[in-house]
């Protein structure tokens, strides 16, 4: 009998009741396969690794309540009408009936994706979490060519241009933007909303081309997915800030390509228009309140009167301000209070962010790279505009601080402003510091593009300008201050303290190094009278010795016998370990020596790169 065997009728057990193969999947859904692969990209159901696999190892298993619950789905049965619908306008017109056929693709089967958003995300920070694919993916389809006759519609290009910009929008009015990096694929950027840290992805703005390397039936799935979780969540996000959604904009910018300009336009009078309703509403409230309050006790009058005298007060105060303020700047002193009450909800992560390019006023030249900067500028509260139609301010503008340009020579120059390189921006928000301009000016070699998400600590290897950095933030924030809770007496006793533990370290280390020489002597004593050497010779060959010769002898001595003694420690170690304890000490110590070659490497190239540096200056 096989090991194997299982009578006939007798109930599945194990991995083989657990999991199922993808062809028998498909077979018990009936469905095709490209419908099975839709309808687990929507719903979230992944291929399994079980420990044993049944059928062999060159299949791809799922686990079986996953298909039950992919059954159960009504996207499954809107799949077979779509399916249904196609195969009767191919019927239509291959009986070339065509107004039947037109009456058919003009009444398609559609279906919405609400439903999973909500099954899939229970909370609104569970969404956050698995958002960072998501904007990845729809950054990336905003940058594809927008032409008819290609694999992917106009509509969905234009939609997820949308998106993004709508996403940026909020993040860039909240100043939740962290850190950003350029690269080869792209530009980094992470923000942190609601406490959740999301990264994602922007490829650079080049002309983008679609190759046959790449499954588009695959990655559309998913955009469909996504292009729902993201409108949930910017609705969410915009009405947490008191923004209507879906937003309206100006279509003279929208014409002109200023999307992301026009939606912070939007979002601020947007904010402000909402707090004003809301004030007005309380007013309403409170003069209903007052009316059903009629008939009340006098003493109860007598208050209310009073009340009523302090508030007509505190409203002459409210419009003297009010006509202190600009006429030109409608609801200024709602803008006023927005503001101060925001500043008083940030936290002091937000509040650095938002006063970075406080106060200064940007420049962006045609040749920069215009979407990106004008995300990432006035996210840290700085000012900023374009050269082309729709740009709130020129470039005669005087009070323009800096200009962001890209190449080498400039028709004519302000000496009111500076003209830095695109980097600075980047590194000036990875610093959060504003850093000088020197070594950014037009037609320079920048400092190396340091990237924010690698933690140099960590890895073992500080780059110099990274030391540099560090050097201007502690100079910008004054960071040179005593140890926290140690007043002037306990920092005298710390140290009168820190220097008593070393001179007795010393001494401890100085006795050992001592012990160790005359244990050394003793053991090379007892090998000479074993071997028959008479101490006269010893004596003479220890003279004729030069000292420098016994010193290095000594440091080689002394150097052998720490690697012997660190050697008999990883022994004697290794040897109470398990087999699985081994393995993994193993693979510890190989990835730290991997990490050390890593670091000896960079070392490498970065004196290799200062010695070509010098010699091209000397030439």
């Amino acid at each position: 009998m096989p090991k194997h065997y299982r009578p006939a009728g007798k109930k599945k057990e194990g991995n083989a009741a657990k999991y199922i193969t993808r062809t028998k999947a498909v077979n018990y859904l009936q469905v095709s396969l490209a419908i099975f692969r839709k309808l687990c990209i929507l719903k979230g159901v992944f291929p399994r690794q079980p420990k044993k696999k049944v059928e062999g190892n060159h299949k791809t298993y799922y686990h079986t309540k996953d298909i039950a619950f992919l059954a159960h789905d009504p996207l499954i049965e809107k799949f077979r009408e779509i399916k249904v619908h196609r195969r009767k306008v191919k019927k239509a017109v291959a009986k070339k009936n065509r107004d039947l056929a037109d009456r058919l693709l003009n009444r398609p089967p559609t279906y919405k994706l609400d439903r999973l958003v909500l099954e899939r995300y229970p909370t609104f920070v569970d969404a956050l979490r698995d958002l960072d694919d998501c904007l990845t993916m729809v950054h990336l389809f905003a940058a594809l060519p927008a032409v008819d006759g290609e694999r992917v519609e106009v509509k969905r290009i234009h939609n997820c241009r949308r998106l993004s910009h709508e996403w940026q929008a909020y993040i860039s009015r909240t100043h939740s933007l962290r850190k950003t990096f350029i690269s080869v694929k792209g530009i980094y950027f992470q923000a942190e909303v609601q406490g959740q840290k999301i990264t994602w992805l922007t490829p650079h703005a080049l002309q983008q081309v679609l190759t046959d390397d790449v499954d588009f039936n695959v990655m559309l799935s998913f955009l469909e997915f996504y292009e729902t979780l993201l409108g949930f969540v910017n609705f969410k996000l915009y009405h947490s800030i008191n923004v209507n959604y879906p937003p309206i904009l100006d279509p003279r910018l929208e014409a002109l390509a200023a999307e992301l300009y026009a939606l912070c336009r939007y979002m601020s009078a947007g904010s402000r228009r909402m707090i004003g309703n809301s004030q007005s509403d309380e007013v309403m409230e409170d003069k209903d309140e007052k009316s059903k309050a009629d008939g009340i006790t006098e003493e109860e009058k007598d208050v209310k009167n009073k009340a009523s005298s302090k508030a007509d007060e505190s409203e002459l105060r409210l419009a003297q301000l009010q006509h202190q303020l600009p006429t030109n700047e409608p609801g200024a002193l709602m803008n006023l209070v927005e503001e101060s009450t925001a500043d008083d909800a940030d936290d002091d992560d937000t509040k650095e962010c938002k006063g970075l390019f406080k106060n200064l006023k940007f420049y962006l030249s045609r040749e920069v790279p215009r979407e990106s900067l004008l995300f990432i500028i006035p996210a840290f509260g700085g000012t900023v505009s374009w050269e082309g139609e729709g740009a709130p301010f020129k470039e005669v503008d005087e009070d323009i601080t800096h200009q962001i340009v890209d190449r080498p020579t400039q028709s004519h120059v302000f000496l009111s402003r500076e003209y830095v390189q695109p980097q600075w921006v980047f590194d000036c928000v990875n610093a959060r510091i504003i850093l000088p301009t020197e070594g950014y000016l037009v037609g320079r070699v920048p400092p190396p593009h340091l990237s924010p998400f690698v933690d140099n600590d960590a890895e073992g290897y500080i780059p110099e300008y990274a030391e540099t950095i560090k050097r201007l933030q502690a100079a910008a924030r004054n960071e040179v201050l005593p140890l926290p809770g140690i007043g002037d007496e306990d920092l005298d006793n710390s140290l009168v303290a820190a220097m008593m533990d070393r001179t007795e370290s010393n001494e401890a280390a100085e006795k050992k190094r001592k012990l160790e020489m005359l244990e050394k002597q003793y053991h090379d004593e007892l090998k000479m009278e074993i071997d028959g050497v008479a101490f006269s010779s010893l004596s003479n060959k220890e003279a004729n010795k030069s000292p420098d010769a016994k010193d290095d002898t000594q440091s080689d001595h002394e150097a052998d016998a720490i690697k012997q003694e660190e050697k008999d420690d990883d022994d004697i170690g290794t040897a109470l370990m398990s087999r699985k304890q081994q393995g993994l000490y193993k693979a510890m110590k190989m990835g730290k020596e991997k990490k050390k070659e890593k670091i000896e490497l960079l070392k490498k190239r970065k004196k290799n790169a200062d010695s070509s540096a010098s010699s091209k200056k000397r030439h």
